[in-house]
C-alpha cells in the first residue's frame, strides 16, 4: 500500500536547517506489515492476534499506523517453552551448521535493505541514511560471528597444573534461553545483532522489543528464519514491561537489556535475585575533546554523525564538547556553519540529513532541556525549536554555550539533537571534565595522534575514538563495546559479545598417575616433593 503526505512547508528562518517540503511513503499500513511478519510473535497463546492491542503512532505522520497485539505472562511462558524445546536440538548441531544462518542473513539483509529501511523509517522517523546504517551493522555482525564464532567459542586448550600428565580443555556451553529486552532507537541493530551472537552460541532467544518499533525486530526475525534458523528458536512477545517483564526474567537463563540506566538497574537487581547473569547496556552523556591542534573542519563536520545521528537518539551520541580556549571561537563558528547547512525532514527517501524524534514524550524531554538551559542563561547559537511544520516530533539540531551545573542539560542524558560547547584551558582540565560524569559509555578526542592518544588513555569510557565520534569503535566488531560506571555491565561485539551467552566448562584428563600421595610415601615426604615440583615450574614456559 502507498500513501503520499505533504507536510506544510515553511521558509527557513534565522539559523534553522532547511526543511524537506514533501515526502512519498511506500509503506503506510503497519497492519499489513504485521500480517507479513507476525509468525514469530506469541500472543493469545498461539501466535494469533490478541484482542488486547495498543495503538502505535508513526513519528512520520503523527497518526496511528498500527494496532499492536499485546502478550500476557502466559504467552511469555509459552514462548519460553517452545524456544527451550527448539534449543535442545539446536545446541547439538555442529557450530559450522549454526553459522550458516548468519552467513545467509548477511546476503539476505543486503538484498532487502530498502524494504527494512522503509519499516524502520515509519517506526522511528529517523533519516533514511541512519536506517541504512542499521542494515550495515546487522550485515557486519552476522558475517563477523559467522567467521569468528569458532575462534571465540573453542574448545580451547588450557595450560594444566601438571604439564604432560594433565590435559585441560575449556568448553563454552550455551546458557539455554536468553531473554532480551530492546529499545526503540535502533530497532533492527540491537535485537538482531545481539540475537545473532546468542543464537550462534547455541541458545534460544525470547525477545521483548519496544512497542514503538516491534515490526523492525519481527522483520529481522523472519529473515533469520528464511536464512535457515528453526522457527521456534527465536520468538517475540510484546507488551508493557511492567506486566510481562518479570515473567521474561523468570523464564530466562540470561538477560540482555538495552535501555535506560534506571530500568537496567532494576533488571540487574531482579537477575541477581535469581543468580542468573545479565548484560545491561545503558545511557551515556558522552564527551568530545577538541585540542588546539585538532583538524577543526573535520571535527566540526563530524558532529553530523557523532551528535546528530538518529536525531541524537543514540546512547553513544556526543552531547558534551570541551574545546581548548585557543580554538574555541573558531570551532564554534565552524560547528554552527555545519549545522546551518543540514537538511531537516521526515519521510522514506534520502533527501535530508536529520530526521524526527520518535515520540511526543521524547520531544518534550529534549525541549525541556533546551528551555531550562536558556531560562538559566545559556545561549542558543543555532536551532533550539520544535518544527511541527516539518513533522510532528521534529526538533532542530541545536548548539548551546554557557551551559553550567545548574542546568539539566549539563549532566542528564538529553537523547536528542542537542550539544553544548564548553571552553577549557588545558588538556588536564578537558580530561577532568570529560570524566566528571556518572556515565562512561563513549568519548571522542580530536587532535594530533601524538597528543590525543595519551588523553584517550585517561578517559573513563568503554569506547574512545581518536579523530572520530563513535563509528570507529562501533564498527570494530572484533573489539568489545560497553560502558564504565552507570553506563552498564557487560559487552557486545568481539569475544565478550558472544561468550557472555555461554557458561565456561573445564574438562581435565589425567594420565599415568593420580594427583595424590602415593601409598608408599608419607604426608611429609609428599609435601616436600610437591614443593620441589612447584619450584621447577618457574623454569617451564
Amino acid at each position: 500500500m502507498s500513501s503520499t503526505v505533504t507536510p506544510t512547508s515553511s521558509q527557513e528562518t534565522g539559523s534553522s536547517p532547511a526543511p524537506t517540503t514533501s515526502t512519498t511513503f511506500k509503506i503506510a499500513d503497519g497492519s499489513a506489515v504485521l500480517e507479513a511478519v507476525q509468525s514469530s510473535l506469541v500472543c493469545s497463546g498461539n501466535g494469533s492476534v490478541s484482542d488486547d492491542t495498543i495503538d502505535v503512532v508513526s513519528p512520520v505522520t503523527g497518526d496511528v499506523w498500527l494496532s499492536l497485539p499485546q502478550s500476557t505472562p502466559a504467552d511469555v511462558r509459552e514462548a519460553a517453552a517452545r524456544a527451550r524445546a527448539a534449543q535442545r536440538g539446536w545446541a547439538t548441531r555442529p557450530l559450522h551448521e549454526r553459522t550458516r544462518a548468519a552467513r545467509r542473513l548477511h546476503t539476505l539483509i543486503l538484498d532487502r535493505a530498502e524494504d527494512i529501511a522503509d519499516i524502520i523509517g515509519m517506526e522511528t522517523g529517523k533519516a533514511r541514511r541512519n536506517a541504512m546504517e542499521e542494515v550495515a551493522d546487522v550485515a557486519m555482525t552476522a558475517l563477523y560471528y559467522a567467521k569468528n564464532a569458532k575462534r571465540h567459542l573453542g574448545p580451547h586448550r588450557r595450560k594444566a597444573g601438571f604439564p604432560i600428565l594433565t590435559h585441560t580443555v575449556e568448553q563454552s556451553v550455551p546458557k539455554g534461553l536468553v531473554g532480551m529486552i530492546t529499545p526503540w532507537n535502533y530497532p533492527l541493530t540491537i535485537p538482531i545483532s545481539d540475537a545473532i551472537a546468542a543464537l550462534l552460541a547455541g541458545n534460544a532467544v525470547v525477545i521483548k522489543p519496544d512497542t514503538q518499533t516491534t515490526l523492525s525486530a519481527l522483520w529481522g526475525m523472519e529473515l533469520l528464519v528464511e536464512a535457515g534458523l528453526p522457527r521456534d528458536l527465536f520468538l517475540a512477545v510484546t507488551g508493557n514491561p511492567a506486566e510481562i517483564g518479570e515473567a521474561l526474567i523468570t523464564e530466562s537463563d540470561y538477560v540482555a537489556f538495552t535501555g535506560s540506566t534506571a530500568t537496567g538497574t532494576h533488571v540487574a537487581t531482579e537477575c541477581a535475585k535469581r543468580l542468573i547473569g545479565c548484560s545491561v547496556e545503558l545511557g551515556g552523556k558522552n564527551p568530545m575533546i577538541v585540542l588546539p591542534d585538532a583538524p577543526l573542519d573535520r571535527a566540526a563536520k563530524s558532529i553530523v554523525q557523532s551528535a546528530f545521528s538518529n536525531a541524537g537518539q543514540l546512547c553513544m551520541s556526543i552531547e558534551r564538547i570541551y574545546v581548548h580556549r585557543d580554538v574555541f571561537d573558531d570551532f564554534l563558528d565552524k560547528a554552527v556553519d555545519t549545522i546551518k547547512h543540514l537538511t531537516l525532514g521526515v519521510g522514506l527517501d534520502y533527501e535530508f540529513d536529520i530526521g524526527s524524534l520518535v515520540s511526543k514524550q521524547q520531544l518534550e524531554r529534549v525541549g525541556a532541556h533546551v528551555q531550562d538551559a536558556v531560562a538559566r542563561g545559556a545561549t542558543v547559537h543555532v536551532g533550539g525549536a520544535h518544527r511541527p511544520d516539518i513533522g510532528p516530533y521534529v526538533f532542530e539540531p541545536t548548539l548551546l554555550t554557557g551551559v553550567d551545573e545548574s542546568m539539566a542539560l549539563c549532566r542528564e542524558e538529553t537523547f536528542g539533537p542537542v550539544i553544548a560547547l564548553y571552553p577549557v584551558d588545558s588538556d588536564a582540565e578537558a580530561v577532568m571534565r570529560a570524566n566528571d560524569s556518572d556515565y562512561g559509555l563513549n568519548a571522542s578526542v580530536w587532535g594530533s595522534v601524538s597528543r590525543a592518544t595519551p588523553i584517550a588513555h585517561q578517559i573513563e569510557a568503554g569506547s574512545v575514538n581518536i579523530n572520530e565520534g563513535f563509528t570507529a569503535t562501533w564498527t570494530s566488531h572484533d573489539a568489545p563495546m560497553g560502558g564504565f560506571k552507570r553506563s552498564g555491565l557487560g559487552r557486545r561485539h568481539g569475544r565478550e559479545g558472544i561468550t557472555r551467552f555461554t557458561e565456561s566448562r573445564t574438562v581435565s584428563t589425567q594420565r599415568l598417575i593420580t594427583i595424590d600421595r602415593p601409598d608408599t610415601m608419607g604426608n611429609k615426604d609428599f609435601a616436600q616433593l610437591m614443593i620441589r615440583g612447584l619450584r621447577l615450574l618457574r623454569h617451564l614456559p
